[in-house]
């Protein structure tokens, strides 16, 4: 097949994927898009994403790797980057005999690693099986905390040269390459319209990153490895992860977010409703709106103590049995609590990115990291938080592979000359992701 077919059928199939998913205004298909990015084929001259319906959903796994979806792409080797052990590594297509190829992407929890690095031992005798004397050499291309935390684990394991990048410089190179080259990747979100896709697009700068991981890092981007942190806060995925993982019976961070898919904040929370009865419009606030978070939870608690007392509950007196006093005390769902400290955190998140934001004159704020997952809820809250801030004024930008930043980026520091074309499918020149001589 020739390279301008197959680029025609790249465009064709995004136009498809694109307009299918402006008819499917359904909460479903909205979460099927976000939690299962599709595939995205990248040749010498462009990229593109293809939702299969066989490509691999993004379902929780208790005991085992997540594997998300994946992009296809040139030649390259594997790469390791991230500190939840987020692993990218390039294969062949079945069949055929392009020169591109698909971009996998796997990610383990923490204390998976063993079984990480068997299955990178893995691909390497399939490397080697399938070019014999021929394979060229297999290198790792790590970043992050794993890329010191298991360096010398990943060397004795794989026998092979591990290079560390430097965090920062990853994430950038491949939030600026999502946002440039691959159409269909970024998104907003909003009550309205739902889920709106931007078009891929050269003038990217200057913007905000918000990276959310254990913690949250907000970096200013002026240009192409031009960048700063400015900000950011402690209270980010490890505080939602360790506060539920003392609160519910939650045994994974995806098992919390799925919990607080079900849960009434309202419930936890003290609202606007609650303080004045309804809206309080002279100021802009829904009777929704949360007024203090987990609000209810002492004078509830209290309440159930009062009553407990007044029916012997604290002396043994005047109760038939132990269920008596028992059921006059609260009960808070952990599905409530989980939605409830999910607010939380995303909305003080998305309050700071707005004020650094506004500090640093930046009108464009994407958001990144392992915390968000795809969750439609994290991303509604955190697009919420901007556009009331800013009085919609601004708004929040979200990626569909939006925990692999890091790890794309490491991988594109192994680049071949000339690779992923900007706007290659209207055939136009130059690319900012050509070989570059980096500064010392």
């Amino acid at each position: 097949m020739e390279m301008g077919s197959v680029t025609q059928a790249a465009a064709d199939a995004a136009k498809l994927e694109g307009r299918r998913l402006r008819m499917e205004g359904k909460s479903s298909a909205i979460d099927h898009t976000i939690r299962s990015p599709g595939t995205i084929s990248i040749n010498f001259q462009g990229a593109f994403i293809v939702d299969e319906a066989s490509s691999n959903p993004l379902t929780p796994i208790d005991d085992g790797p997540q594997h998300d979806t994946d992009i296809r792409l040139p030649n390259h080797q594997a790469v390791i980057g991230g500190s939840l052990a987020k692993l990218v590594y390039f294969s062949h297509e079945p069949n055929s005999k392009d020169l591109g190829g698909r971009l996998n992407f796997l990610r383990y929890e923490t204390d998976q690693i063993d079984q990480c690095l068997g299955f990178i031992k893995r691909l390497q005798c399939e490397h080697h099986q399938r070019n014999g004397s021929k394979s060229g050499k297999m290198s790792i291309m790590a970043t992050g905390g794993g890329a010191y935390k298991y360096y010398e684990e990943m060397k004795r394991v794989l026998s092979v040269e591990v290079l560390r990048e430097d965090e920062m410089d990853c994430l950038i190179m491949g939030l600026d390459f999502f946002i440039t080259e691959i159409p269909q990747e970024v998104f907003t979100y909003n009550d309205a319209d739902r889920m709106h896709f931007e078009e891929a697009r050269a003038d990217i700068y200057p913007y905000l990153l918000v990276n959310i991981g254990s913690g949250v890092s907000m970096i200013k981007v002026s240009g192409q490895s031009k960048f700063e942190r400015i900000g950011g806060t402690s209270l980010g995925g490890g505080t939602l992860w360790g506060l539920l993982s003392l609160l519910t019976g939650a045994r994974t961070f995806d098992d919390m977010l799925q919990m607080a898919e079900t849960g009434d904040n309202g419930a936890v929370d003290m609202l606007v409703g609650d303080i004045y009865g309804a809206d309080y419009g002279k100021i802009g606030l829904k009777s929704t709106t949360i007024a203090s978070s987990f609000g209810k939870v002492f004078k509830m608690k209290r309440q159930g103590e009062h009553q407990a007392e007044d029916h012997g509950g604290l002396s043994g007196e005047g109760r038939e049995d132990d269920n008596d006093a028992s059921s006059s005390q609260p009960v808070f769902k952990p599905e409530d609590i989980s939605r409830s400290l999910l607010y939380a955190v995303s909305n003080n998140i998305g309050q700071i990115a707005y004020l650094q934001s506004e500090k640093h004159n930046l009108e464009r704020i994407y958001f990144g990291g392992s915390f968000i997952r795809g969750h439609r809820q994290t991303i509604q809250t955190l697009s919420y938080a901007i556009s009331f801030w800013s009085k919609g004024e601004k708004k929040a930008y979200f990626l569909r592979h939006e925990g692999y930043l890091g790890s794309v980026g490491a991988f594109l520091k192994r680049q071949p000359r000339n690779w992923g074309r900007r706007n290659s499918f209207e055939e136009r020149p130059a690319s900012m992701f050509t070989n570059q001589p980096r500064e010392s």
